[in-house]
């Protein structure tokens, strides 16, 4: 049965607000958050930056039955992947076992900031190899000692392990991506705009990898980006917060300001259209029905941004996820 996650974004909210919601998504029926992990914004007028690992623990004590996932975290500069791996575990004996690590090869704008070079995809992909299986050894029980070509551990061991099996999600949008989280992961992130392609270059891919090593399928989560507005204006207004997500350069970039100048210099038009325009609990099922009937995902992400937040959380849980349900 599908399970449904609402997306938590760091990038627009201040830390308190989302353990607030995380409450009324545990209220409304979602089976889990998902909860960006940023140390930059989108943009530097209207963002915000919390740190994520703090915002779930206190997400976990206040919360009883919704799982949490990083959506996602990088262990490749910023954070050693056993230090990662420390943390997942410590959130998931904090949570009573329902957290989920989810990672992700990164941007510039987290690590750039912190002194790091971003490198090349091909250096990204080789880090997160070793890192994927630092954090699987350790996350299931193994003192590990590890000698790679990144990264090295002596006889390092989670003396807090995790309660419970921890899946690691890994995001991928593209072919080598998701072989690699097929092979080294238990599950895959990704972002649809059109299901056709996601099969292409997202699922397919890994199914293939998945059965060419003997490992069984990926869980696959599907998210989908959506602005609530009744017209274009209140739609701009709403994406305030993330309207830099989509400006060029955005991998490369490091200070949010240049990412808001960029975008700001786009037409909104063009911008606006590279999101779902949602307004009514039919227009979300609309958008998200075919995470379910065409990508057939195991766990979809409802990633949604609106000027009143919190009674959108609300809507979303009686008018819309029962809907989404009996599909």
């Amino acid at each position: 049965m599908t399970q449904f996650a609402y997306f938590c974004g760091h990038e627009q909210f201040q830390p308190e607000v989302l353990v607030q919601h995380a409450v009324l998504a545990e209220e409304a029926g979602f089976d889990m958050v998902l909860v960006s992990e940023h140390f930059h914004p989108w943009v530097d007028d209207l963002g915000a930056s919390g740190f994520a690992f703090a915002t779930i623990a206190a997400m976990a004590q206040a919360t009883t039955t919704i799982e949490l996932t990083t959506g996602v975290t990088t262990p490749l500069w910023r954070y050693h992947p056993a230090v990662v791996a420390q943390a997942a575990a410590t959130l998931d004996r904090l949570s009573g076992g329902r957290f989920n690590l989810g990672v992700g090869t990164g941007e510039n704008l987290n690590e750039g900031p912190l002194g790091y070079t971003f490198p090349r995809y091909a250096e990204r992909a080789s880090r997160m190899n070793e890192a994927l299986e630092i954090m699987r050894r350790l996350l299931d029980g193994e003192k590990l000692t590890y000698e790679g070509e990144w990264y090295t551990t002596d006889r390092a061991k989670l003396y807090s392990p995790p309660v419970h099996n921890l899946p690691i999600f890994m995001a991928a949008g593209g072919p080598k991506s998701a072989a690699l989280a097929a092979t080294k992961a238990e599950g895959i992130i990704t972002s649809v705009k059109q299901p056709e392609d996601s099969f292409e270059r997202v699922i397919n891919p890994a199914l293939q990898a998945a059965a060419a090593a003997g490992r069984r399928s990926p869980t696959i989560l599907a998210s989908r980006w959506s602005i609530r507005a009744s017209n274009p204006d209140e739609a701009w207004t709403t994406l305030g917060a993330w309207r830099g997500l989509r400006a060029p350069g955005r991998l490369e970039a490091v200070d949010p300001m240049d990412l808001r100048i960029r975008a700001d210099e786009m037409d909104r038009d063009e911008i606006l259209a590279l999101y779902s325009a949602v307004d009514s609990a039919d227009d979300y099922v609309e958008v998200y029905a075919p995470l379910i009937s065409d990508v057939h995902a195991d766990i979809v992400a409802i990633q949604t941004t609106a000027v009143d937040q919190e009674s959108t959380i609300t809507m979303l849980g009686r008018d819309v996820l029962p809907t989404l349900r009996s599909l």
